[in-house]
């Protein structure tokens, strides 16, 4: 059985600062790269920061220099520090494998489109 669970959303003003968590399940957590992505209200999900299980990361341009991705192997966990937010990164954030477990053929057949309950984060201006 696989688990995500994210935490740390929050309303907050435009230039203000959050922290994300999301532990997952040692299963899958320890073989894979994982992700943070969002979801806007009316648009569709994207991925924001990815990293590596050895810790390189990627960033999507519009949250380069403000966000930042990182995982405590030992905790199964995965964090996204996000500074100088804006109101256009109001969204629906969830954590998952990158890509998608659901997106490839071992994690549909394990698990299917698994995704967590995430985490709202409205910024206001």
């Amino acid at each position: 059985q696989v688990q995500l669970v994210e935490s740390g959303g929050g309303l907050v003003q435009a230039g203000g600062s959050l922290r994300l968590s999301c532990a997952a399940s040692g299963s899958i957590f320890s073989i894979n790269n994982m992700g943070w992505y969002r979801q806007a209200p009316g648009k569709q999900r994207e991925l924001v920061a990815a990293i590596t299980r050895g810790g390189s990361t990627n960033y999507a341009d519009s949250v380069k220099g403000r966000f930042t991705i990182s995982r405590d192997n030992a905790k199964n966990t995965v964090y996204l520090q996000m500074n100088s937010l804006k109101p256009e990164d109001t969204a629906v954030y969830y954590c998952n494998t990158d890509p998608p477990m659901g997106s490839t053929a071992w994690g549909k057949k394990r698990y299917g489109d698994y995704w967590g309950q995430g985490t709202q984060v409205t910024v206001s201006s």
